[in-house]
């Protein structure tokens, strides 16, 4: 059976960050059952999208899944498991924060499947922490990555770095400060502003509130410089990790192997008759809530996508990667030789040094992976 992942929208937080533009929102109070109810009727009805599949991976993300009670994860793990065969390591992540609060929660999430903990962490430093909105301080995120080690058979956690006014030498401190806390995986983000966060708003008033492109730069070097000497290795751009620990879930998305989302605004990838299925839900929860109630479905979106968009998706998500895509599946896909799918541009990028094409596999270099936006559009012009 062809192997499928499942990914599931939390969409609630405590309160929103000021960089961030994931479908989350605050709200006062959440009727957890009635929202069970509904996410259980979300898997089943799009279970009939993807039959005789194993699922090898599922991923509460959000928003704050670790808002959630421990008993709607339960439910949904093991309606994941009666619906589809899984494997005997199927992997089970959720994000959490790190606060005291919701901490208290990981006994629960573990007894009711979670393999795999996420915290979202952002940062070591307090005015760091402050600056980027957190909720929680440096002693209870160093209280929760040591519960979370304790907890679970996996973890990891994020960092957000190109802070404004972040220098190389506090970066390396926090760093080795970071890897001596960590297990076999972290994730080392950059900050960007983007358009509609609270971030964007004050950028377009004129503060700056991020790194310049010369130090993001060298702090991004400085990072894959440091992981890699500690024996985690960057496998995508923005993740690390030990050889064979690096997030399964996470990997169908880069592979661009099939996923199912479940909850508001979460879209899919499904194969079917040869080609690529997209499907997109209803973002707003309350709107997303209020149709599955009424009909039991809150598609937005459900079509086949254009075999020329699709192959600029696989490229999109698969040179993120260090291993790359197998050239053998690239020209599948494609029907046509990778030198004629990309034209002149591909031996100037090799010639360049940003892309590689040896033996099975093109891939983006280091350096074609720092300047990914500019690879991708000379290949796919």
């Amino acid at each position: 059976m062809e192997p499928i992942a499942v990914y599931i929208h939390w969409p609630f937080c405590r309160s929103k960050c000021p960089y961030c533009d994931f479908n989350s929102h605050v709200r006062e109070r959440v009727d957890a059952d009635r929202w069970t109810r509904a996410l259980l009727v979300d898997l089943e009805r799009q279970a009939e999208l993807a039959p005789a599949r194993e699922v090898v991976s599922i991923f509460f993300g959000g928003g704050t899944p670790s808002l959630m009670p421990p008993e709607t994860a339960a439910a949904l793990i093991e309606r994941v498991k009666a619906l589809w065969p899984v494997p005997l390591g199927l992997e089970v992540t959720l994000e959490a924060n790190p606060n005291s609060a919701e901490a208290r929660r990981f006994s629960g999430f573990s007894a009711a499947g979670v393999n795999r903990l996420s915290l979202g962490v952002q940062a070591l430093d307090p005015g760091a922490l402050r600056f980027l909105g957190r909720g929680h301080s440096r002693d209870e995120a160093i209280a929760a990555i040591g519960l979370a080690r304790h907890t679970f058979p996996r973890y990891s956690f994020d960092l957000i770095y190109a802070r404004p006014g972040q220098t190389i030498a506090a970066w390396e401190q926090e760093l080795d400060e970071a890897l001596s806390l960590a297990g076999e995986h972290l994730s080392l983000y950059q900050l960007t502003i983007e358009p509609g966060t609270a971030f964007g708003n004050r950028a377009t008033r004129g503060e700056i509130l991020s790194a310049d492109d010369e130090t993001g730069a060298a702090l991004y070097e400085k990072t894959q410089e440091r992981l890699a000497a500690a024996g985690l290795p960057p496998y995508e751009i923005s993740n690390h990790a030990k050889p064979g620990a690096e997030c399964r879930h996470n990997l169908a998305y880069w592979r661009y192997e099939d996923y199912l989302g479940i909850g508001p605004g979460a879209h899919g990838r499904i194969t079917r008759n040869g080609g690529k299925i997209a499907t997109q839900q209803v973002r707003a929860p309350e709107a997303w809530l209020d149709a599955i109630e009424r009909s039991g479905t809150a598609l937005e979106e459900s079509g086949s996508i254009a075999p020329e968009t699709a192959l600029a998706e696989m490229v999109m998500m698969g040179l993120r990667l260090a291993e790359g895509i197998p050239r053998s599946r690239l020209e599948a896909f494609a029907g046509r030789g990778v030198e004629e799918m990309f034209g002149a541009s591909l031996p100037r990028l090799v010639q360049g040094g940003f892309v590689t094409l040896e033996g099975e596999r093109l891939a983006a270099t280091a350096a074609g992976r720092q300047r990914l936006n500019a690879v991708l559009a000379a290949l796919l012009a």
